[in-house]
């Protein structure tokens, strides 16, 4: 995970599990946003369709954010996720 160079948004971590199968895409996913702060960006880079589905539908199971989906030359896609502010105490 690191630093994306995009300047509109320096907070932006970047992740790259095109290599990885499922489960593993989550998994990866799941902990680079567990260690994120609330209103967090994460943008993941993935390849192929079952990932690409898994990884979207359980992200926002959580209750995060997909921002935008955007295809690259490759073909890999890269899933830019908001991670949810926590709900209040109450």
């Amino acid at each position: 995970m690191k630093n994306s160079a995009d300047p509109s948004h320096p907070e932006t971590l970047m992740l790259d599990i095109t290599h990885e199968k499922c489960p593993m895409t989550f998994v990866r996913t799941r902990l680079a946003l567990d260690a994120m702060p609330p209103g967090g960006l994460l943008a993941v880079r993935l390849k192929g369709e079952e990932p690409h589905k898994n990884v979207r539908r359980s992200v926002l199971a959580l209750g995060h954010t997909v921002l935008s989906e955007q295809t690259e030359a490759d073909g890999s896609v890269v899933l830019t996720i908001q991670k949810k502010d926590p709900t209040p105490a109450g």
